[in-house]
């Protein structure tokens, strides 16, 4: 699976209603819930990961396990998204290939 099938994957859910209740009940104020972001994008996450991926270089989108943080926050202030978002999107993507392979 292409980053870009991920995305588009993900786009099926945009502010689903299941999806919705997946997020309100996996929210806390720890932040233990990020990942139900995976489950349910909004519409502005979608854009964010989409823009995001847009500049990211082929090599970078086909091993994005050898991303360093330093990589991923560089790229997300390329393109002015939220670091830590997209490094849990980067984390989803990459588990999704570890359970197709």
């Amino acid at each position: 699976m292409t980053i870009e099938d991920y995305l588009d994957k993900m786009a099926g859910f945009v502010d689903s209603n299941y999806g919705k209740l997946i997020r309100r009940q996996f929210a806390d104020d720890e932040g233990s819930g990020e990942l139900a972001m995976l489950a349910s994008p909004t519409k502005t996450e979608l854009a964010e990961f989409r823009r995001a991926v847009a500049i990211m270089t082929p090599a970078e989108k086909t091993a994005p396990e050898a991303l360093s943080d330093e990589q991923i926050q560089r790229i997300a202030e390329d393109a002015r998204v939220d670091p830590a978002n997209l490094a849990i999107f980067m984390n989803g993507y990459i588990l999704q290939c570890k359970q197709g392979s």
